[in-house]
């Protein structure tokens, strides 16, 4: 290979183990598949218009065009001329997609479904780093300034995720670079002759003559060369980069963490978030609403259990957050809430917690408030906002714990007779900043006017907002804390638990209540099994109110979320009637009006208010027949492109294809026996395709046990999997199998948990490069040899008759 090809062919590495680091922001990940094929296209035209070769400019106006060709087949050949050459619709339609991908990357939270929109700022943007890094390494042979684009790539993908995009995509995309400067080098070296060994073992340097170049030493040992010094400090290099990070102390990092003292967060893959509107709006818009966490109490009612996360006590007019304090370890009980005084009604509840293994960020979910908290790992005690944070790269990432905790029940004269609290305390829990509008302290004045006690202004507030304010919920308005944002809630009346939170705590602060703004998630939904679940839509925002002798007091201000305190509900002392009785749901058991999807969106584009608005149609009108002016070159740069993807596809539209072959009864002839081997067939499959090879020589019964105990299935998908290797063992031993009802659905909860136990790259690999499909190449050799075989089997046939025609006496003879 030379030079230029191995420079090329480095260019694309390297580019391609940058873009690397964007996989863990998206699901699936598919798209990086396409980002190669097109990258290597294109790769591959520089190289071509080089060797002819072409001015510079020209090689990369070349390259460019290509992948603006590649770009328009691949998201807008429906706009295009004859569905390839660009026009003004292509662009427009470019720049819609552009438009939707930037919005759903503000949408959706890590990791976000691939929409178009994302789809075409992936893999444009991969082909756009790729072009600029193929142009100054090997266009322009200057490989140290390719390393810039490779930078902006990577700070990115690192700047997304928030939390940093991992160790181990840095030391891919290091490496890739890396192995540009190598190649770079050997490039520049070869062009003197031969690389200069330095001294041989015998220790005489050879001479240089006159026509020759640098040369090895002649006779002893290998030489160290300076590519291999070269390769050994790059080594070095990247060893002290990833070593020295790792030995200093972390900063910064998960759900709304402040820097405090002794905090070590921020480790791989949390969710994070400076500000809870950005966390809060993601998870609402989510188009699944996947499980965060499960749990068990012994609480007999659970509307009250809301799993707080962080308190907001910090308001300085751009948004509330967290103040900063000092953390110390967990102690073995709690200490006593603050104000919480003797006379309140209490009760001991005890929960055990279990999170998702996709759900990590560094606040631990726990219900308010927390008397003791068993978990294994890093965590440290935050005693103001009692709370619990990760250090050192603690995160709550498929964590178990226990949670003692107290239901407190404080009545509504208890709330109405609250002495006023101290006055250090009021100063820091009241202060508004000068920028808040006066509009807010007006419109708190007015709602609250006639109340006698700090008690009934909250729940005239809590009822303005909730009920006779006439707002309504909505996910879909524009995320804000500020001050101008509450005073644009409070004139449009339209937002979703945040702006109905952080409005009311503001509103109450300018009434001398002490106010502060929690985060977390509401109850949850009821199982059958008597956990109740937590999804990513029960993320949820409510104000907290002091109130001494009482302590920190949740009200619920935002409609159609959550459930309004049974002291807010009874008619207070002034004879003012609260919210009915009757609760009003969680989120996740009935969500507010309109919410529901349409139908007839694809999963990618459900939106919590519906599907967004399609992209406009072009004009472009279907091209007829005639149009289709081909040129040679067109068609077999267009054949080369269709050869390449469809060679690349072609395992997961097999795999695909097989799996629907198999579980479709219909496939069958009506044999119930053969349905329920091809079922047995996939779920080994599956567990094939997930890292976990078959053996044959077990049987159906111990085969089911070794991919449960190998994948760690959970109890459902355990069962199921025993329920099909039952079935099987009917097929083959008993003289009447029983039937398979459940067979298509068994299978699918087997491949659904694998799918949920595996690795990001082990789910990559499943979907584009299942490991079964090697049955697909398996089956076509055993075709090819059966039909050389049955040739073979004609070709001695013929040579047999041919030999006994000749051996068989004529009747002349006779």
């Amino acid at each position: 290979m030379s030079g230029r090809a191995r420079l090329t062919v480095c260019a694309a590495v390297a580019t391609l183990g940058t873009a690397c680091a964007l996989l863990p922001l998206v699901e699936p990940m598919g798209w990086i598949f396409q980002a190669a094929i097109l990258l290597a296209v294109v790769s591959g035209v520089g190289a071509l218009a080089r060797r002819v070769p072409l001015p510079r400019p020209l090689t990369v106006a070349a390259q460019a065009l290509v992948g603006l060709l590649l770009l328009t087949v691949l998201f807008a050949h429906r706009q295009a001329v004859i569905g390839v050459l660009p026009g003004p619709d292509v662009f427009r339609e470019f720049g819609q997609l552009v438009q939707e991908g930037v919005a759903d990357v503000g949408r959706y939270a890590i990791p976000a479904p691939v929409t178009e929109g994302i789809r075409l700022l992936l893999v444009g943007g991969v082909l756009v780093i790729g072009l600029a890094v193929d142009t100054l390494a090997v266009t322009y042979r200057s490989a140290a300034p390719a390393g810039l684009p490779l930078l902006a790539l990577y700070s990115v993908a690192a700047g997304l995720s928030q939390g940093g995009a991992g160790w181990l995509w840095f030391l891919v995309a290091a490496a890739g670079y890396l192995l540009l400067l190598l190649a770079e080098g050997r490039d520049r070296l070869s062009q003197w002759g031969r690389v200069f060994g330095g001294a041989a073992p015998g220790g005489d340097r050879p001479a240089v003559t006159g026509g020759q170049s640098f040369a090895t030493a002649s006779g002893g040992g290998p030489a160290l060369a300076p590519v291999r010094t070269g390769r050994r400090i790059g080594a070095l290099v990247l060893g002290i980069a990833l070593v020295v990070p790792a030995a200093l102390p972390a900063f910064g990092g998960g759900l709304l963490l402040p820097r405090g003292e002794g905090l070590g967060t921020g480790a791989n893959g949390t969710i994070s978030a400076v500000n809870p509107l950005v966390s809060l709006q993601d998870s609402l818009r989510q188009p699944e609403d996947r499980e965060v966490l499960n749990y068990r109490t012994t609480s007999a009612d659970t509307r009250d259990l809301y799993l707080r996360i962080v308190a907001l006590d910090q308001f300085d007019g751009r948004a509330w957050k967290p103040s900063e304090r000092t953390v110390r370890d967990v102690p073995d009980r709690l200490p006593t809430p603050p104000g919480l005084g003797p006379d309140v009604d209490i009760t001991k509840i005890n929960t055990s917690i279990s999170t998702a293994e996709w759900y990590a960020q560094s606040w631990l979910p726990l219900p308010y408030p927390a008397s003791k908290v068993e978990i294994s790992g890093r965590w440290r005690f935050e005693p103001m906002g009692r709370t619990l944070v990760g250090d050192r790269g603690q995160s709550t990432r498929g964590v178990q714990y226990q949670v003692e905790s107290l239901l407190v029940r404080p009545t509504a004269r208890q709330l109405a007779a609250a002495a006023t609290p101290p006055e250090d305390f009021l100063r820091e829990y009241t202060k508004v900043p000068d920028s808040l509008p006066g509009v807010v302290h007006r419109t708190a004045l007015q709602v609250t006017r006639g109340a006698r006690s700090a008690y009934e202004k909250a729940v005239r507030l809590q009822d303005w907002f909730a009920l006779e304010g006439g707002f309504s919920y909505n996910t879909e308005v524009e995320a804000g804390s500020g001050t101008q944002a509450i005073a644009r809630f409070l004139a449009q009346k339209e937002g979703f638990c945040v702006h109905f939170a952080f409005s009311m705590a503001a509103m109450a602060r300018t009434l001398g209540l002490p106010a502060r703004v929690a985060v977390g998630f509401t109850p949850g939904i009821k199982q059958p099994d008597g956990t109740t679940s937590v999804g990513l839509r029960d993320a949820h925002a409510w104000p907290e109110l002091y109130f001494e002798g009482i302590g920190w007091t949740r009200f619920e201000p935002t409609p159609s979320r959550g459930t309004p305190p049974d002291y807010t509900l009874t008619d207070t002392p002034s004879g003012t009637a609260g919210r009915g009785a009757d609760p009003l749901p969680s989120s996740s058991a009935a969500p507010p009006a309109g919410a529901a999807p349409s139908p007839s969106c694809a999963p990618d584009q459900r939106r919590v208010a519906g599907c967004g608005a399609s992209p406009a149609q072009s004009g472009a009108h279907p091209q007829d027949d005639d149009a289709w002016w081909w040129s040679p070159a067109t068609l077999l740069a267009g054949s080369l492109l269709l050869l390449i993807l469809a060679l690349a596809s072609a395992p997961m539209l097999w795999r695909t294809s097989a799996r629907t072959r198999r579980l479709s009864p219909g496939r069958h002839g009506g044999d119930g026996c053969a349905h329920i081997l091809a079922g047995w067939r996939e779920l080994v499959d599956s567990a094939w395709d997930f890292g976990i090879p078959p053996d044959d020589t077990l049987s159906p019964r111990k085969a089911a046990a070794r991919i449960v105990e190998a994948g760690g299935l959970p109890a459902p998908a355990a069962e199921a999997a025993h329920r099909v290797a039952t079935s099987v063992e009917h097929v083959l031993y008993a003289p009447r199998p029983q039937p398979a009802p459940t067979l298509v659905q068994d299978v699918a909860t087997v491949r659904a948990a694998l799918r949920l136990r595996a690795s990001g790259v082990r789910r990559l690999r499943a979907e584009v490069m299942p490991r079964s499909s090697i049955r697909a190449l398996w089956a076509l050799s055993a075709y090819a040899s059966s039909l050389l075989e049955r040739w073979r089997t004609s070709r001695t046939a013929a040579r047999t008759r041919r030999a006994a025609d000749t051996l068989r006496p004529s009747r002349r003879q006779v």
